[in-house]
């Protein structure tokens, strides 16, 4: 059996790459002796709550960072999680020389291991500029970015060159074209897998509703969904819009509530939505609406379009994949999106042909497609 290491700062949900790890794990056990290095180990109990995996109690070694190093890097004012990743790195090196893995494999970007692996990218980390939520304010520093690379790379005696010989896996062609651009690499496209089972509901039973998934933070934009959705009312079109999320920056989530009180006749800010409510919810809407340009993939869109529900996404980011690239659910702009909604609206025939279109599609992100392509993956993998 195949021994494999795991590289992965956390398991612990939220969040798009613990879930694809998560479920890589999934994959492998049971086919493989899989052993996971995180940051703090991992609490199965939750992960499979939250993820659908079905990992806990036991039966996957978890190796954890020495204590010391990670209550010094605790002790920093910032995340670092470039720092503690190659950290992570480091200790895995130490581990493969002890005792030689067959696979050694990553779900959080590029990574050197001193071998060939399998690396899984989101977003890579040289890529630049970076995106608005990853950066803080030591970052605008001339410099700094480069510096800090150099000090990460020092710490795991990293090189991009060695990290180039990975099999390099990515959540989408959006991002496929930035390695390819970036590395000089042709990475192969594996969506990440959206859990659990998502009924498909009549649309004849449906409301001319949307629904709008996400953290509710300031880069899933939003406050431009209800100006959005507002427009298509002022135009005639009496529709609702459902927000739902999980509250992360203070001011902004205010901001949110306060549009919700104001526009309460047709708008509701669920947070804190279980699993069960969320899938109730998709059931009983015709549409979705998704408002972050350059989502590296975007689970959420997934979810809507496993539901069967005609989602309204950006132009530029990895959701145009999931809604198939077509053309009347893209939009270049907040007033585009107003337009392609209205022409939508107005053409009920044509609204239940996009519907029949993302009923079609809706098996291309299951977790059973993850994790046969995973599995064979790692299993056919030759360093």
């Amino acid at each position: 059996m195949r021994r494999v290491l795991l590289v992965q700062p956390s398991l612990q949900p939220p969040g798009g790459g613990n879930a694809v790890a998560a479920w890589m794990v999934q994959a492998l056990r049971g086919h493989t002796e899989i052993s996971v290095l995180t940051w703090r180990g991992a609490d199965w109990t939750p992960i499979d709550r939250y993820f659908g995996t079905a990992l806990a109690p036991d039966g996957v070694l978890v190796h954890a960072i020495a204590p010391a190093l990670r209550r010094a890097l605790d002790l920093l004012p910032t995340p670092h999680a470039m720092l503690r990743m190659h950290a992570l790195l480091r200790r895995a090196r130490q581990l493969h020389a002890a005792r030689p893995y067959d696979v050694l494999c990553t779900a959080n970007n590029e990574a050197d291991f001193g071998v060939p692996g399998i690396q899984y990218i989101h977003y890579p980390w040289a890529s630049l500029p970076r995106p608005a939520t990853d950066l803080r304010w030591f970052h605008h520093l001339p410099g700094t970015l480069r510096a800090y690379w150099a000090l990460c790379g020092l710490l795991s005696d990293s090189s991009w060159p060695r990290m180039r010989r990975n099999v390099t896996l990515v959540n989408s062609a959006y991002i496929a074209a930035k390695v390819r651009d970036l590395h000089g690499i042709e990475p192969i496209v594996l969506h990440p897998p959206v859990p659990g089972a998502i009924p498909v509901t009549p649309w004849e039973t449906r409301q001319n509703a949307f629904v709008c998934i996400g953290r509710l933070s300031p880069e899933k934009e939003q406050v431009k969904v209800v100006e959005i959705l507002e427009a298509v009312r002022a135009r005639g079109h009496d529709v609702a819009l459902h927000l739902v999320g999980t509250p992360e920056g203070p001011s902004y989530v205010a901001r949110l509530r306060a549009l919700a009180r104001r526009h309460a006749a047709w708008m509701t800010l669920h947070e804190h939505v279980d699993r069960d409510a969320l899938i109730a919810l998709l059931g009983r809407c015709r549409f979705g609406i998704h408002g972050m340009v350059g989502e590296h993939f975007g689970i959420a869109v997934a979810e809507l379009q496993r539901a069967g529900c005609v989602s309204f996404v950006p132009a530029v980011g990895g959701p145009r994949e999931i809604v198939g690239d077509e053309p009347r659910q893209l939009y270049e702009s907040p007033a585009d999106a107003v337009a392609k909604i209205d022409a939508v609206l107005r053409d009920p025939a044509a609204a239940r042909a996009l519907h029949v279109a993302a009923v079609a599609r809706r098996d291309l992100f299951t977790t059973e497609r993850f994790v046969t392509r995973f599995r064979d993956l790692v299993l056919a993998f030759e360093a």
